[in-house]
Order: structure tokens, then C-alpha cells, then sequence
């Protein structure tokens, strides 16, 4: 639980800087870490210690863009990676043709 909870906090402070990438049409309909279904049209994502249903505010730092998404997933499992988000979220970051971007993530 001390864990999480640092963990929280890190994401939580505004200054926290770290990249995100996104997973979308091989992980199409199979199942994610909390039993659900993934969606690559969804505003969903993974993180590897936020408790599923959380709902996160990255923004990408590269252009000012800013999603919501909800975590119901686990991952990313690349070092210097924080979050992965779904395709859906990552159009709306600007970031889909690049795979990767440089964001800071939030608790909403």
C-alpha cells in the first residue's frame, strides 16, 4: 500500500516529466490486466502501479496537447516509460505517428 501511494505521488506532481507510448490494434479485444476488454478507441491506459479506474491527465510536452484516460491496464514494461496509452488517446496527444512522446502525467 506505501507503495502505491508513492507511487501516486510521483504521477501527481506537476513537474513529473517522463514519456508515453501507445498500444493499439494487436491488443484489440483481448483482455487487460482488470478483465475487461481492450479498446484501442476507449480513453484508456496502462500503468504499471495506479489502481485500476484511475483517472489520469497526460499532456503531451512536445505541443501542449492534454487527454484523460483511465487506467485498466499494467505496463508499460520499457524503462523511461511511465504510461501507455490507447490509440484513441494518442491522436488526441498528437503522438501516433511518432509512437512515443515526451509527457507529464497527473491524477485528474
Amino acid at each position: 500500500m506505501i507503495r502505491l501511494a508513492l507511487a501516486l505521488s510521483v504521477i501527481a506532481a506537476p513537474a513529473h516529466a517522463t514519456k508515453a507510448s501507445w498500444y493499439g490494434p494487436g491488443f484489440h479485444g483481448r483482455t487487460t490486466a482488470n478483465g475487461e476488454r481492450y479498446n484501442q478507441h476507449a480513453a484508456t491506459c496502462a500503468h504499471r502501479t495506479a489502481k485500476f479506474g484511475t483517472v489520469l491527465l497526460v499532456t503531451n510536452l512536445a505541443n501542449g496537447r492534454r487527454a484523460e484516460c483511465r487506467v485498466n491496464d499494467r505496463g508499460p514494461y520499457i524503462r523511461g516509460r511511465s504510461v501507455d496509452v490507447s490509440k484513441a488517446v494518442a491522436i488526441k496527444l498528437g503522438m501516433l505517428a511518432d509512437g512515443v512522446a515526451p509527457v507529464s502525467v497527473r491524477v485528474k
